[in-house]
């Protein structure tokens, strides 16, 4: 198994954001759950060079209650360096760890080209995208109240429409390998009174693009209590040929791995045998278990 998104956050006994020590611990725990390889895909929004490059897109949505929040959690969490975060995980191979070297690429509107331009410049294995937020609206920050209160006044059934726009855009833009977690529009338990046609819509935007789609055990720990894909999302999927990552999306060392031998029983039930590994940005068929 493999594990292609994992996010280096603080580590629970430093206040140091990113440490080798902490990857090879990660990579314990994950040997511990049957998974070989792991791929660091902190996100983009978390390195200054990237946030100076898109500027303040929040801006762009005054009007939009969400706007000052999401300018605060930005001037919170943009405060890294990429540089920093590719030499580390590049040591971490170095030294023998069975890691790959990824990011987690948020989706700006408009603004991709020049995102690419500037990660092309970096020895990445992997490229992730996600769509977490529409204008200034993070829809998925379940722990935030302002966000939260949005899902309450908005339609719901144009916020995944919104959401499937984004994501087909995303996947067309070339810019990124895999689609993460690719109904993330779920995550708060809100749900189209149709799901079927925004998957149907998102499967079609996979496979025209030929991105691999992340199956991922996050959702089971979400409000929604569902794996990222749905079911019905899973088949549409398969039916156009996509290929697959796992993940876990794991935010801290105790959730790494988390349920892998879930998600391969899934996938599996459908057929599927082999998962995508990615060297410098080239996919690898691998086997899904061993």
């Amino acid at each position: 198994m493999i594990d292609y998104h994992l996010h280096l956050w603080p580590h629970e006994e430093s206040s140091v954001w990113y440490r080798l020590d902490q990857i090879a611990d990660y990579c314990e725990r994950a040997a511990g759950e049957g998974v070989s390889e792991l791929a660091l895909t902190e996100h983009s929004n978390r390195f200054v060079d990237v946030m100076d490059l898109v500027g303040p897109f929040w801006d762009r949505f005054p009007h939009e209650a969400t706007s000052p929040v999401m300018r605060d959690y930005m001037a919170f969490t943009a405060r890294n360096s990429l540089d920093a975060y590719v030499t580390l995980a590049q040591r971490a191979k170095d030294e023998g760890l069975p890691v790959k070297i990824g990011l987690e690429v948020d989706y700006y509107r408009d603004q991709m080209d020049v995102v690419a331009e500037l990660l092309a410049q970096y020895p990445f294995d992997v490229l992730i995208g996600s769509v977490h937020w529409l204008g200034s609206w993070a829809f998925d920050d379940i722990d935030s109240p302002v966000p939260m209160a949005e899902w309450t006044v908005r339609d719901v059934d144009q916020a995944w429409a919104d959401y499937a726009t984004a994501l087909e855009e995303l996947a067309a833009t070339g810019a990124v390998d895999v689609l993460a977690h690719p109904d993330l529009i779920k995550v708060a338990g809100y749900h189209a009174s149709n799901p079927a046609d925004y998957w149907d819509l998102m499967a079609a935007a996979a496979g025209a693009a030929d991105v691999s789609v992340e199956c991922s055990s996050a959702g089971w720990v979400k409000p929604v209590g569902e794996q990222y894909p749905a079911e019905g999302f899973l088949d549409r999927l398969v039916a156009r040929g996509v290929t697959f990552t796992t993940a876990s999306d794991a935010h801290r060392l105790n959730r790494v791995g988390e349920r892998t031998g879930d998600l391969a029983t899934l996938l599996e039930a459908r057929g599927v045998h082999e998962l995508a590994s990615y060297d410098r940005r080239r996919r690898v068929m691998v086997p899904l278990r061993g």
